[in-house]
């Protein structure tokens, strides 16, 4: 299976089509961004912040009816050197294979359709917001109410489709004289909470299946809406573009023959004009310029945010002091020379101790003497076997830290 990704022919590829579809959104967070950073020193522009759906679709109801009449395009399809097209199907049986092929012939976009994609660009995406807006405060107050145990207002799906006003019972009896217009806007969004998830699940349903045959090569058309118009999308030629530039100054110098007034009149209208032009013509490139803008400093504060809230990474500590090599030879031999001298006066002594029963007989001085001389050597006999066996000892520790 082999898809279209190599940009041949008119049909444009499922890359620049999903590309065009998600600037859009881009373009939006770039302009929320921008703002929120400007009002904190602008106070005024929160205003704008709290109207954004309204005022991100004003802009675009702008650039897209501009990008439209001049260009026959979107103002996304406009920036990857794409345009509307209507596409009349013709189905023509061939009788001698006894199957249909399909012949499609294409033109400029009818005045009918450029309103319709107005609509389909700018106004439904308007209502799409709004909803969720909608359902995600419901849902809020929902999940309020479970944690907390409050007597919120919240949206139950068993109660809704019952009929049974929970809500109202749930209010204390000071708020039940409620006016019937406040009512009518819970039931409302009551209404859109329930019904809001499945409309939002068919709709990317429907929209994945579209991406998905397109992708395929099994449909020309890329979304739904596109389809119920009968629109398709196609990449411009050099000839159409350089038709549609020629296009596009015949009508700026049309109007500009329509101005009437006196002469300074006419001359501050032509200023206006052009300045009009100027600012539509460059918005394109300044709203694709803030969109990278935007990109760029997400990606620079998100790097600095990581390396704020990352570890400390100490350096590895040094490595301990190598082991002092003790010389094994020279400790065996000291060993073996303190062990053969304690032997030996050991060996000594033994052959000169006289009898047990000769020490209390005796009377002579002289051999008192002896016997006292004996007990001395006695002590001394004993401190070198202590300190052999502790020579000893530490050369069998010695010898295993060298291990």
């Amino acid at each position: 299976m082999l898809f279209q990704v190599g940009g041949e022919g008119t049909r444009p590829t499922f890359f620049e089509m999903a590309a065009a579809q998600q600037l859009p959104a881009s373009l939006r967070a770039a302009l929320t961004y921008s703002l929120g950073v400007f009002a904190l020193r602008r106070s005024f522009l929160h205003k704008i912040l709290d109207y954004e759906d309204e005022f991100f679709a004003a802009l675009m109801l702008i650039l897209e009816g501009h990008s439209l009449r001049t260009t026959d395009g979107s103002f996304a399809e406009s920036l990857y050197g794409l345009r509307r097209k209507s596409a009349r199907l013709r189905l023509r049986k061939d009788s001698a294979r006894k199957d249909s092929s399909e012949e499609v012939q294409h033109s400029g976009l009818e005045k009918r359709q450029r309103i319709l994609s107005v609509v389909f660009l700018v106004v439904l995406p308007y209502f799409k917001s709004k909803l969720h807006a909608i359902y995600n405060k419901e849902r809020e107050a929902r999940l309020r109410e479970s944690l907390w145990g409050a007597e919120d207002q919240g949206f139950d799906e068993a109660d809704f489709f019952t009929g049974d006003d929970s809500i109202v019972s749930r209010e204390p009896s000071g708020n039940e004289e409620l006016s019937v217009r406040v009512q009518l806007a819970t039931k409302i969004k009551k209404f859109i909470a329930v019904c809001y998830p499945w409309i939002h699940a068919s709709s990317e349903g429907l929209s994945f299946t579209y991406q998905l045959l397109y992708l395929l090569d099994a449909t020309g058309f890329y979304s739904l809406g596109l389809q119920a118009l009968g629109i398709q999308v196609c990449r411009a030629t050099g000839q159409e573009l350089m038709d549609t530039s020629s296009r596009i100054s015949k009508i700026r110098n049309h109007e500009r023959e329509r101005l009437r007034g006196p002469p300074w009149l006419k001359t501050v209208q032509g200023a206006l004009l052009s300045c009009s032009y100027a600012v539509l013509d460059y918005a394109q490139t300044g709203l694709i310029a803030a969109v990278f803008i935007f990109k760029m400093m997400e990606w620079w504060y998100q790097s600095a945010e990581e390396r704020l809230s990352a570890p400390t990474v100490y350096p590895p500590p040094p490595p301990p002091p190598a082991p002092k090599v003790i010389n094994q030879v020279a400790l065996s031999e000291t060993y073996v020379n303190i062990t053969q001298s304690t032997l030996s006066k050991f060996l000594f002594f033994c052959n000169r101790w006289p009898k047990k029963e000769s020490l209390y007989l005796q009377t002579d001085p002289s051999v008192l003497y002896a016997c006292k001389n004996v007990q001395i050597h006695q002590l001394s006999l004993s401190l070198d076997l202590f300190s052999a066996i502790l020579a000893y000892l530490s050369m069998f520790q010695s010898t295993s830290d060298v291990r």
